[in-house]
């Protein structure tokens, strides 16, 4: 006779399907709380801020009166480049409140075929878009 490979009581499906649902239902929890939250992202002193919810969409953009003027080409230039970098420092801290909320429910994910990853995890696996 064999030993059985999942200790004495064997494998139980039940349980590991709970469990899955359970961790489900977390997920989606984290998701539709990342979606209510707001972050920004500031450069240049306030001047130019770009507010994201925390699924990444653009919420908005501020820009401080008299910072910018609107006739001038230079002054246009750096307004453009000011507004991508507010929009990367917003989705930077999307991505910190991502590994946050979700980190602790797919750190142990890792080993599914990299799905853990995917989901945040870890790894260099591609992320999804929460």
């Amino acid at each position: 006779m064999t030993q059985n490979p999942f200790g004495e009581g064997g494998f139980d499906m039940g349980s590991i399907l709970q469990q899955a649902q359970q961790m489900q239902q977390q997920l989606m929890a984290a998701q539709a709380s990342l979606a209510e939250a707001e972050v920004e992202g500031t450069v240049a002193g306030g001047a130019v801020t770009v507010k994201l919810n925390g699924a990444g969409d653009l919420l908005g953009v501020s820009i401080k009166a008299g910072s910018f003027d609107g006739n001038d080409v230079d002054d246009l230039d750096d307004l453009a480049d000011l507004l991508v970098a507010a929009w990367r420092d917003a989705k930077a801290r999307t991505e910190e409140l991502a590994k946050e909320k979700m980190g602790p429910l797919t750190s142990g994910l890792g080993g599914l075929g990299g799905l853990g990853d995917a989901l945040g995890g870890g790894g260099d696996a591609p992320r999804l878009g929460f």
